[in-house]
């Protein structure tokens, strides 16, 4: 199954009921830089009544109300972006209180509104697994599968040489089985090794 990420950082802003609600969606590598984006959130908005978020990272997802009653705003955020089958993505709403309580139901709404309002703005772009690999190959094959591998656009990360050529490359994990079947055909004695 497919899964999503963004292209870029999307910014919103709602106001409802006197309260300012600033939602943001944004590509996210993983939970270390999610946490120094919410840092950098709270910091730009020292006044704000809460800083709430949504992360959605494989393994690493979490959520924050942030003060908010709980289940109000990191659940429904959370939800908002499983439902665009988003992942490497966080989502961030501040609110600035405006006096008037919405209750829990309005809550839940104002956080989803934010956070599906910034989705309508996002441009999602399938998330690619990518694979690294080091290819061992006799030095008289080494420019054919240099040009094979530019070919492909596959990334040529780095080489050494001791014995053989050592070429370090990265490659969309889905195409790990068509590297393994291609390199026969350009050498008899070529070796493959996962690095990650």
């Amino acid at each position: 199954m497919a899964t999503f990420t963004l292209a870029q950082r999307v910014e919103i802003e709602l106001e409802i009921r006197k309260s300012r609600f600033i939602g943001i969606v944004m590509p996210v590598p993983g939970r270390e830089a999610a946490m120094q984006e919410i840092a950098r959130m709270r910091d730009a908005h020292r006044s704000a009544t809460h800083v709430c978020w949504a992360l959605m990272a494989g393994g690493q997802s979490g959520m924050s109300d942030d003060g908010e009653p709980s289940g109000t705003a990191g659940r429904p955020m959370l939800e908002v972006l499983r439902h665009h089958e988003l992942d490497g993505v966080l989502a961030m709403v501040v609110r600035y209180f405006g006096g008037v309580k919405l209750g829990a139901g309005g809550l839940v709404r104002a956080y989803t509104d934010a956070i599906a309002s910034a989705l309508k703005q996002a441009q999602r772009i399938e998330r690619i697994a990518w694979a690294e690999v080091e290819i061992a190959i006799a030095y008289a094959d080494e420019s054919q599968l240099r040009y094979w591998l530019q070919q492909k656009h596959y990334a040529l990360l780095g080489s050494r040489h001791d014995t053989l050529a050592r070429l370090h490359v990265r490659l969309p994990a889905t195409e790990l089985p068509q590297l393994a079947g291609g390199l026969p055909r350009l050498s008899s004695n070529a070796a493959i090794t996962q690095i990650m």
